[in-house]
């Protein structure tokens, strides 16, 4: 039975073990043991604080394997992005040039450089160990957010956001950048990407072209990549689409990666969640019924997955091997949504 848990400064070591094996393309899961520090600290401080609405704040969450105490996946909640450093999208546009007199009529695709998401809620730094990636640990990386979400409303702003990873080949190549990014960094794509990784993206502002980009002009490979998310992240995609999540023509600066979004009350896991008011018992073991746990705290959160015997409609049965796991005692209410 894995647990997803808040990350702790002891999960270090483990997450750059992770962060190497993600490879290119997550910057929202650095390699550098700095600021991977800097961000578990951003963390531990924002599962503590007191929040009426959404800042700064940064959550990060890891899956624990329960047998090894390994940590074997991450995945994370930036509260408001865009509130102390601008954060860049394309916007995918249309602009016409025409002449009635010759008869032409050209509708052209452009890339508008905006930062449209200013105060939205992104969720990031989804990733599983490869080792992993079976049964439902995708599914729980990915949905426990929403119950803390649900939880914790009044944390988080009214439209959730998550970019995609895009497409790049198995040598960390991106067309899309090699096409357009490359031309104003004179950086490889990796090293643009690690930079960002950082946490300063003050030199995008710097160094982007400020006129629309007309898609035409590019080649034929960096076209064919925007709005396309890489294979590793199609799981993902497929997972928050299932949720409510769409695409509405915003992609990443870098890779040129989907942003796809929803708003909060909408997210179909959020909607559906429900408290419910714990009896412990061993009577719980003879459901068939499984479910998205978590328990109600903020700073002490866990959540996993498992059975739950329904006896009103806010009353369950509990196992107490689930109920030690998720650290809740007897008449303690929990969260759920059904598998």
């Amino acid at each position: 039975m894995s647990i997803i848990r808040p990350v702790k400064t002891s999960d270090l070591s483990q997450l750059v073990e992770l962060s190497n094996l993600a490879g290119h393309g997550l910057t929202t899961l650095s390699s550098d043991p700095e600021r991977l520090k800097q961000q578990i600290t951003l963390s531990e401080q924002s599962f503590k604080k007191t929040v009426s609405q959404p800042e700064h704040e940064y959550y990060l969450f890891v899956l624990e394997d329960s047998e090894s105490g390994d940590v074997i996946g991450t995945s994370a909640l930036e509260a408001a992005v865009g509130m102390s450093e601008p954060f860049y999208t394309y916007k995918v546009g249309t602009n016409v040039h025409s002449s009635r007199k010759l008869g032409i009529y050209n509708p052209m695709e452009i890339l508008l450089l905006g930062n449209d998401y200013t105060g939205t809620t992104e969720l990031c730094t989804l990733f599983l160990s490869p080792k992993y990636r079976r049964g439902l640990n995708g599914r729980l990386l990915s949905k426990s957010r929403f119950l803390f979400m649900a939880q914790f409303r009044e944390r988080f702003a009214d439209r959730v956001i998550a970019e995609m990873r895009g497409y790049s080949d198995e040598n960390g190549r991106s067309p899309f950048w090699d096409a357009l990014g490359s031309k104003f960094f004179s950086l490889s794509f990796s090293e643009a990407d690690r930079i960002s990784g950082l946490g300063s993206n003050q030199f995008i502002a710097e160094l982007m072209p400020r006129y629309p980009v007309y898609v035409s002009l590019l080649p034929k490979a960096a076209r064919e990549v925007i709005g396309r998310t890489h294979p590793d992240t199609f799981p993902a995609l497929k997972l928050l689409k299932r949720d409510g999540f769409r695409y509405q023509g915003y992609v990443d600066i870098f890779d040129a990666g989907p942003t796809i979004e929803c708003y909060t009350d909408n997210i179909s896991t959020i909607k559906a969640s429900q408290l419910y008011r714990v009896t412990i018992s061993d009577k719980a073991t003879q459901s068939t019924q499984a479910y998205f746990i978590s328990n109600t705290e903020k700073d002490a959160f866990r959540a996993t997955l498992g059975t739950l015997e329904k006896v009103t409609h806010d009353q369950v049965l509990m196992s107490q091997q689930m109920a030690d796991k998720l650290n809740i005692n007897d008449a303690d209410f929990i969260r759920a949504t059904a598998i």
